[in-house]
């Protein structure tokens, strides 16, 4: 019995014989070839479509189903190993290959409409946080201080200043850099010494405005401890380091 088809438009000649195997329920390794024959022939007499590519192609799947019908009315043919062959082998392979790939361009789609959902927000650094400079905690910087760690926190700032560099971010701006003069460090240094002969060395970091200012700072009381223009002494263990002027400290010994 013919079954009417309202669908016009087919992607192709497997496409059409799908669409009738799912809609009568055929099992697809087991297709009953009369049934399908006639309905695909029904549907091919009632094309509108003036196309000669499109109508060659359904013509030559009629024929197909033609030839299988007719093989399925002689004898079966018999393979090398005695086993009969099925003459709609050959269409039931294209049928499965061809809806295979239709389910996976369905996928494909559907993938394809997640991804145009997807929407993606251009990187952004706000000013107080392009800006920010980590505070410096004097009493946890030298509240043990020792002459050997005095090196140690100067390897340990610079390297912090290392890595607060972000090799993507630091790109986005420009950031100014101190400029701070050793020379000039070491002047300042030295004649605070001759002018305070001792001082206290927490509190003349405390004074420096910037973290550019104590690492330099560093660097020229090491530098003028090396000359011998200052003494350096603690009293007490974990108690602050006292700074002596050389001419300072001379006159008291």
């Amino acid at each position: 019995m013919a079954l009417p088809v309202k669908i016009e438009n087919f992607e192709g000649p497997l496409d059409l014989l799908l669409h009738l195997i799912d809609v009568n329920k055929f099992n697809i390794f087991d297709i009953p070839i009369v049934e399908i024959t006639e309905q695909y022939l029904e549907y091919v007499r009632n094309m509108e479509t003036k196309d000669l590519n499109v109508m060659s192609e359904f013509l030559v799947m009629a024929a197909t189903l033609l030839e299988v019908k007719a093989k399925m009315l002689l004898p079966a043919e018999v393979n090398e190993e005695g086993e009969e062959i099925d003459p709609r082998e050959e269409l039931v392979q294209k049928l499965l290959e061809y809806k295979m790939y239709k389910y996976m361009s369905y996928e494909l789609k559907d993938r394809m409409q997640d991804a145009a959902k997807a929407m993606y927000k251009e990187p952004t650094i706000p000013e107080e946080v392009e800006s920010y400079i980590e505070p410096v905690d004097m009493e946890k910087l030298l509240g043990d201080l020792t002459l050997k760690k005095l090196n140690d926190i100067f390897q340990s700032i610079m390297k912090r200043q290392n890595d607060k560099v972000d090799p993507i971010r630091s790109k986005f701006g420009k950031i100014e850099k101190e400029e701070v003069s050793l020379e000039e460090k070491l002047d300042f240094v030295e004649n605070y010494a001759i002018e305070h002969g001792t001082f206290s060395f927490k509190k003349m970091l405390e004074g420096q405005k910037s973290k550019m200012q104590v690492v330099v700072t560093f660097l020229a009381i090491l530098e003028l401890m090396k000359t011998g223009k200052i003494v350096i002494r603690q009293e007490e263990t974990f108690g602050d380091i006292i700074i002596t002027s050389a001419k300072f400290y001379k006159k008291e010994a």
